[in-house]
């Protein structure tokens, strides 16, 4: 009705912008992105966040960025886009995201300011303290379980914070019977395309949590991460209960943007409007006037 809506913020895909010419959004894999907009252009928000994967300032992306910025500059916003590092903001976890940021005031975007650049949170303390209200939320350990005896056989043989993906590391960890049946002579670029048997550190960052609860194993236990510790690694409060089965909880926290970089950007946009309204106030009011407001 008549209240205010400060802000839109989401993650739309927009994967259909880069096959287009100058990033006009034709393509059917837009669909949520053009709903993102149609939402801006409705609601008219003072500002607009948008999150997406760092490939989309890539070279080979650049039209997805520019048809992301028209599309906006269209309806009079001011859009900046910068990567962020979560584990820059407290998160224990390194993902790294394309934040864009914009407002219609004619204000310089301002984005959040890292806080642990020199003292990050590690998998150790995501998981220090998991419990609300004296219970541990969607932390299923039997769901966790690994039922191949022989990938459970394999992973109890893998150090914490180690994992194979050369032929050096599977003869570092593994004995003959339990190696993998691959010629690594002949395998792509001498390794495997992703990491097997990744375990965690406790005492490092967390790689990026993905959506498949079957990525990472615990770092000291043979079994896979519940999705209290994803979520934890993500930054989410525990009193934040996922519902759902195991894997659409997984879905939820990997596709998530970490809470606590949302908080960052969240108040580096009050920090852009409160500039906005002392530059109001400054020339509405002369000094001595508005010292004696804040006197009063």
């Amino acid at each position: 009705k008549s209240q205010k809506i400060h802000l839109v913020c989401g993650g739309p895909p927009c994967q259909g912008l880069s096959t287009v010419g100058e990033g006009i959004p034709d393509d059917p894999r837009n669909f949520l992105f053009l709903e993102f907009v149609r939402a801006v252009k409705n609601i008219k928000p003072d500002f607009v966040v948008l999150e997406n994967v760092t490939g989309i300032l890539g070279k080979k992306n650049i039209k997805i960025t520019v048809g992301i910025i028209n599309q906006f500059a269209k309806l009079g916003y001011n859009m900046s886009v910068r990567v962020l590092s979560a584990d820059h903001f407290g998160v224990p976890q390194k993902r790294r995201r394309s934040i864009f940021i914009g407002n219609k005031l004619g204000l310089e975007n301002i984005f959040p300011e890292p806080t642990h650049v020199n003292n990050p949170q590690t998998v150790k303390d995501a998981f220090s303290d998991m419990k609300f209200d004296g219970k541990e939320h969607n932390h299923d350990v039997e769901a966790a379980e690994i039922k191949n005896q022989l990938e459970k056989s394999r992973i109890m043989k893998i150090p914490e914070g180690k994992s194979i993906r050369y032929e050096k590391d599977e003869i570092a960890y593994l004995p003959p019977d339990l190696r993998f049946d691959v010629n690594w002579d002949t395998i792509d670029e001498g390794r495997f395309r992703e990491k097997k048997l990744n375990r965690l550190d406790r005492n490092k960052l967390s790689p990026t949590i993905m959506t498949g609860r079957h990525t990472y194993y615990h770092p000291t236990q043979p079994r896979y991460l519940t999705a209290r510790e994803a979520a934890s690694i993500q930054s989410f409060p525990n009193d934040f209960i996922f519902e759902g089965t195991i894997s659409q909880q997984w879905r939820q926290i990997g596709n998530a943007v970490p809470p606590l970089l949302g908080k960052a950007i969240g108040k580096a946009v009050v920090k852009t409007y409160k500039e906005k309204r002392k530059a109001e106030l400054l020339s509405k009011y002369s000094v001595d006037e508005l010292i004696a407001v804040v006197r009063a």
